[in-house]
């Protein structure tokens, strides 16, 4: 079954999801909520999405506003850096992502703080007892 994508607008143009755009969208996608740092072309300054998927060809983003299909983007991801790509889709609320270059998704799970300190809520309680309670 072929996908169509609305193009921003009046919504009467559709863009048919070929095989070969298909075929760039097979990689596995880590499903994920992410605040990444986005800048669109022609943007003065990068605005603030929620990344909702991501694989190693592109992510899907929250964006409340319509974008041309194609437009150049680039995205500040935590642990990778900067990443550029294209709109691949846009829909009410939501974009796709194609990156220019393969990403390693992993590496926006990994923790990025020094990990030097552990909260006191996280640590192990200390001072139990070793025997069971009697009544």
């Amino acid at each position: 079954m072929d996908a169509m994508n609305r193009e921003p607008g009046n919504g009467t143009q559709m863009v048919e999801d070929n095989d070969s755009n298909r075929a760039d969208r097979t990689g596995r996608r880590d499903s994920l909520l992410l605040m990444a740092q986005m800048t669109l072309a022609g943007d003065a300054a990068p605005r603030e999405v929620r990344v909702r998927n991501i694989s190693e060809g592109g992510l899907m983003a929250e964006l409340p506003l319509a974008v041309e299909i194609g437009a150049p983007i680039t995205f500040d991801l935590r642990g990778i850096g900067p990443v550029a790509g294209r709109v691949a889709w846009s829909t009410q609320g939501r974009v796709g992502v194609a990156f220019d270059r393969p990403i390693d998704p992993k590496l926006v799970r990994k923790p990025v703080g020094g990990g030097t300190t552990t909260p006191d809520y996280a640590k192990p309680a200390t001072g139990l007892r070793t025997r069971p309670f009697s009544y």
